[in-house]
């Protein structure tokens, strides 16, 4: 893939490659996980995906995600849109939680974090890889999506511009634009949603955070 899409005055940032620091001078960078969902994969769960992103100064402004298990594309860009297995797309235009399908990390849910959330009146469904499930999200195949631990940018950078470029709504965990090609390539969390469940998913999950993250 680097071969094939790097080209010159870019930056590459990959989970399988050294990390090179003339990225950070770059004002256009390709941020690629070539298989994100490892265990999916290993164990024949059809949750696994080729997630490729590029970032302008910092924002994501277009990604690709390939399942070649359920063979679905997802690809887009901010001033493109979103298509799903060739045909446009729209993320969920939800207005309430209650109901909504949420995407949760299957590690997340195996270690308990997300037993606060049962009461919360939407149906949690656990799976692998947070770039598929962000451009789930991006196709309105979920609702909501969320990571209550850290990610790295190569997960979620190609996810988030698909999230945006279909109109939806992506932050940091702390309410902040996604900013990538960073130093230190580890987020906090990422939430994801169609743009009218913002307000009540960020209340939802804030009140969870630790008192630094507020």
């Amino acid at each position: 893939m680097r071969q094939n899409l790097l080209r010159d005055g870019e930056g590459w940032l990959s989970e399988e490659t050294a990390d090179n620091p003339s990225r950070l001078d770059k004002q256009r960078v390709w941020i690629v996980d070539p298989l994100d969902g490892t265990r999916e994969f290993v164990l024949g769960l059809p949750e696994f995906c080729v997630s490729i992103g590029f970032v302008e100064n910092g924002k994501p402004v277009a990604g690709g995600i390939y399942n070649p298990a359920t063979k679905e594309s997802f690809l887009g860009a901010i001033d493109t849109g979103v298509l799903y297995n060739g045909k446009p797309c729209a993320p969920s235009q939800r207005t309430s939680l209650a109901g909504a399908l949420v995407l949760a990390s299957r590690s997340e849910v195996k270690r308990g974090e997300w037993k606060q959330f049962e009461s919360a009146g939407f149906k949690t469904q656990a799976m692998g890889s947070v770039a598929y499930k962000l451009a789930l999200v991006s196709a309105g195949l979920a609702d909501v999506t969320f990571t209550l631990t850290p990610k790295n940018e190569w997960d979620v950078a190609a996810g988030a511009a698909l999230v945006a470029s279909a109109g939806g709504f992506v932050s940091t965990l702390e309410n902040t634009p996604l900013q990538c090609n960073r130093r230190d390539p580890l987020l906090s969390g990422l939430l994801a949603s169609g743009p009218f469940l913002r307000e009540e998913l960020l209340s939802a999950v804030q009140s969870y955070l630790p008192t630094a993250a507020k």
